[in-house]
Parts: structure tokens; C-alpha cells; sequence
């Protein structure tokens, strides 16, 4: 039978008892492990909420990033053939893990997905809101990754999703096309799911706007066909156009005193808006049905701002995404740690006069710095929190560091100790979130040279390549679980130097 885990981002919401209840509860073969990725910010430390079962159960932080680099943090981690990503709002019938299986089962050696059905329920007693039919827009949706479960094997292929996607639209078509260009075939499995429209306030269907800005950044990277290939409607973006050249028109012929003019196109524009918004209203509830006056507003105001907010938003994703390359993008910042990687490990060291580098250190570090690539460190320091040296210690020793290695443009420590449970210390992403905000660079352009497993696990955390370089400390399973292993540190930057050039 393939073996699988499940992939769980979340940000919180009280449904996600509910998700993993379900898990729990499941009659057929259960996952190795259910990881739970909390893409609440770093800040955000109150606990979530987890219930007791049988099936193990591992958080991961991967600091507010957006869905896409919360299910890369998960998978990364994921040592299954098949990894099952499902949303923290949906609900499990009892079977689902057998029907899962079956289509695992059921996948032949070229099938790197297999989706999940969806099923959202509508109000029996009224027509759908136009929220509610937007949720149910998923019920016929292509590779939603509501419920989809990935070969481990075809996401490593194309390198996971594509992090520049930064809210919970298009990155799941994006990553699809990309598993099927690369000789994949994606299928439907037979396995169902429920998916209930959450509430939402008034403004939700404006704040879904900024998703435009996504359809740029998909243009971008696969042509103006982009739709056809990656199965999407076309949307209704060509009439938001219209009616903001009308708009824009009436306004501006208003300006140069023009009234015959800017009344036909003021005319054009309210014409535009009105069909938009009896288009949202029909479908919706009617007088006499529960909420219709409410929901008759809610379409009145926000089809007046829609078409402005989509155009203004796929403007702003055009020009910002003006010439990007293919995920994932290269490398321009490398992120090494301090202890048994560029100096001789000396425990809770707190004087400069022991800082040796290690022997390739200095040469590493020109070559890297020859390529043009910014550096930084990033270092547990747990000996602050034992009270064995001090902040000014640590201080001391990575000036004198630098003073024997060359300035690094970011040098970041955590003084914490295991028990203390901060996100910042590695294997938690904050070390290098903090240092690639130093860098001025995004955290996937960001590659973490170490020479432990915990290394490696912060990078995954934070969405960056890692290297490790064992010495006698690394431990055999780190080695054995680590994307990429240099046997020094000349190798290491051999390989960094590729990644600089484009590819993971």
C-alpha cells in the first residue's frame, strides 16, 4: 500500500479541531504523520488547538508566508511516497482515508496527483449568497488543493509551489500545469470531502480582488494562453475593463468640459455596473428570503468597487511581475551558520581569542562574495539562556568573526534554549526570515549552509535551499534526510553557485 502524509496549513481558525477530529476518526489506512504548518505570523504565539488521537501529530511555523510556502514547508518535510494536502476548513466523512487509498492504489506510475471531490452544501431554505456560490464555484474547480494529494516524487520534480503566489489563488493551477509540462498525469480520484462557505464579511468579495494581481503573475510565467491550458474560466476582467475606461472616460471628459460627451459615458459606465450587479443579485436570495435586503446592498456597493479594485490590481501584478523567471527563481543571498560551519565548533564559546575559522572558510566566503551574492550568519546561541555567556559575549565573538572572515551583510542569533518555545531558534524559520528581511531579499532566494539537521529544518521552515556539510556531530538520519549534502565547504559553494544560476 503507498504511504502518505497530510499536509495541513493553517492560520488558526477553530475548524481546524474539526479537520483533525476527522483525521482521528477515519475507518481505513491512516497517514504516517499529519503535519500541521501554522502560517500564523512569528509574532502569534498562543497555541493551537489540537485534539488527542492516534494519528501522530507535528507543527511546523513557517511565519505568515501564504499558503503555497506553508504547504512547501510541510511536504519538504514529508518522508511519505504521496503527500495529501487539505484545507483547515473542510470536513472528512469517515471513509475518506479508504477511499484515498483506493485511488493511490488505483495510480498508475505516470499519475503525479490525484484530487479529491469537493462537495459544498447550499442553504436548503433560500438561494446562495453570492459568497456561498463563490465557494461552490470548487465543486467543478480543476486541482483545488482543498483536497489534493501529490506524488512526493513529481512535487520535488517542479519544486513544490511557486511562493510568489501569496494568497490561496492560482498557486494550486500554477503548480498543477507546471506537474503536468514536466510528464505527469493528473487524475480525480474518487474519494469526497465537504467544504462549507465560512462566514465572510460584506467586503469579502472586494478583498478577493487582489487575486488579479495573481492572474498577472500567471500570465507571466505561462503566456496569454494560460487559461486554456491551466483549465480556468476566463472570468469576467475584459467587461471590469470596460466599465473602468468608462468610468475613467465620463470623468476625464467631465474635466475638459464636455457634458454631451461624459454623459454618454457616464451612461456607459452605470449601464456596465448595473448588469454587473444584477447579474451577482439574481442568482442570490430573493425578496421575502432570509438576508436578501442585506445581500441586495452588499452586491449594490461592492459591484460599483469591483471592477476598479480587479483592474488596479492586475495592473499592479503586471508591472511587478514584468520579466520574472520560472520558480524557482535563483539564489542571491547564502545564510551560514556560525558553530562547525565557518568556525571550529567551541561550545557556548564567549571569547574571541578561541574563534578559529574552519580551514575552507575564507575561501568560501571570496567565492561567494566574488559572485556577487549577499551573505549573512544565522546561530543558536542557547548558552545566553543557560546563563553561561552573555549577550555581549555573543556579540564579541561574531564581530571578531567578521573581523577574520569579512563583514556579512546580516548576522542574526537566537539566545534561547530548546525549552523556551521561540520561533526564532533553528529548526524554527525565524533566524532566516529575519536574516532575508536584513538581505533585502525573499526567503526562497535565500540558500542556509549548516552542519546539522536543525539546519537543514529552518530552511524548510522559511522556504530557502539548504546544504548540509556534516562534521563528526551530524548525525546519520540528519544526513539521510537532508535534500543536499556537500562534503565541505568548497562543494557546498560549488552547488550554491549552481542555484545562483537558476534551479533548486
Amino acid at each position: 500500500m503507498s504511504t502518505y502524509s497530510v499536509v495541513l496549513p493553517t492560520v488558526g481558525r477553530p475548524s481546524l479541531t474539526d479537520v483533525l477530529t476527522d483525521l482521528h476518526r477515519q475507518s481505513g489506512p491512516a497517514p504516517q504523520e499529519v503535519i500541521v504548518v501554522d502560517d500564523r505570523p512569528l509574532v502569534d504565539t498562543a497555541d493551537l488547538e489540537l485534539p488527542d488521537g492516534a494519528v501522530p501529530v507535528r507543527v511546523l511555523r513557517s511565519g505568515g508566508r501564504g499558503p503555497a510556502a506553508a504547504r512547501n514547508a510541510g511536504w519538504r518535510t514529508a518522508a511519505t511516497e504521496w503527500v495529501a494536502f487539505l484545507d483547515d476548513d473542510v470536513r472528512l466523512p469517515a471513509d475518506w482515508s479508504d477511499r484515498l487509498a483506493a485511488d493511490l492504489a488505483a495510480a498508475e506510475p505516470d499519475v503525479g496527483a490525484s484530487q479529491g471531490r469537493i462537495s459544498v452544501p447550499l442553504p436548503a431554505h433560500r438561494r446562495p449568497t453570492d459568497w456561498e456560490r463563490n465557494t461552490a464555484g470548487l465543486e467543478t474547480a480543476l486541482w483545488a488543493t482543498a483536497d489534493m494529494a501529490y506524488r512526493r516524487a513529481a512535487l520535488a520534480q517542479v519544486h513544490g509551489f511557486d511562493e510568489r503566489f501569496p494568497r490561496a489563488f492560482r498557486e494550486d493551477a500554477d503548480l498543477a500545469l507546471r506537474v503536468s509540462l514536466a510528464g505527469w498525469r493528473l487524475t480525480r480520484g474518487e474519494r469526497e470531502i465537504v467544504h462549507t462557505a465560512r462566514p465572510a464579511d460584506a467586503a469579502v468579495s472586494l478583498r478577493m480582488q487582489a487575486g488579479a494581481a495573481s492572474d498577472a503573475l500567471m500570465r507571466a510565467l505561462h503566456g496569454p494562453g494560460w487559461r486554456a491550458i491551466g483549465g480556468t474560466g476566463r472570468g469576467r476582467f475584459r467587461w471590469h475593463v470596460a466599465t473602468v475606461a468608462a468610468g475613467t472616460g465620463a470623468l476625464a471628459l467631465a474635466a475638459m468640459r464636455r457634458p454631451r460627451a461624459a454623459t454618454v459615458a457616464a451612461a456607459a459606465w452605470a449601464a456596465l455596473t448595473a448588469d454587473f450587479a444584477v447579474r451577482r443579485i439574481v442568482p442570490g436570495p430573493h425578496p421575502g428570503e432570509e438576508g436578501w435586503a442585506t445581500e441586495w446592498g452588499r452586491m449594490a456597493w461592492t459591484s460599483v468597487l469591483i471592477p476598479w479594485a480587479a483592474v488596479w490590481h492586475r495592473a499592479r501584478g503586471t508591472v511587478h511581475y514584468r520579466g520574472v523567471l520560472p520558480w524557482p527563481p535563483p539564489v542571491r543571498a547564502v545564510l551560514l551558520d556560525r558553530d562547525g560551519t565557518l568556525v571550529e565548533d567551541v561550545p557556548y564559546n564567549g571569547d574571541p581569542v578561541r574563534v578559529r575559522p574552519v580551514p575552507e572558510a575564507a575561501q568560501a566566503l571570496h567565492r561567494l562574495r566574488g559572485a556577487g551574492l549577499r551573505l549573512g550568519m544565522v546561530t543558536n546561541q542557547s548558552g545566553v539562556a543557560r546563563g553561561l555567556i552573555t549577550e555581549d559575549d555573543v556579540a564579541r565573538v561574531n564581530t571578531r568573526v567578521q573581523d577574520l572572515l569579512g563583514t556579512l551583510g546580516a548576522v542574526e542569533h537566537c539566545p534561547h534554549g530548546p525549552a523556551d518555545g521561540c520561533t526564532c531558534r533553528k529548526p524554527g524559520p525565524g533566524l532566516v526570515l529575519r536574516a532575508a528581511q536584513a538581505l533585502a531579499v525573499a526567503p526562497h532566494e535565500c540558500v542556509v549552509v549548516g552542519d546539522i539537521g536543525s539546519d537543514v529544518d529552518a530552511a524548510r521552515a522559511a522556504g530557502a535551499h539548504a546544504v548540509l556539510v556534516p562534521t563528526p556531530v551530524t548525525r546519520a538520519e540528519e544526513v539521510e534526510r537532508a535534500d543536499h549534502v556537500a562534503p565541505d565547504l568548497r562543494a557546498a559553494v560549488d552547488h550554491v553557485l549552481t542555484l545562483a544560476g537558476g534551479g533548486r
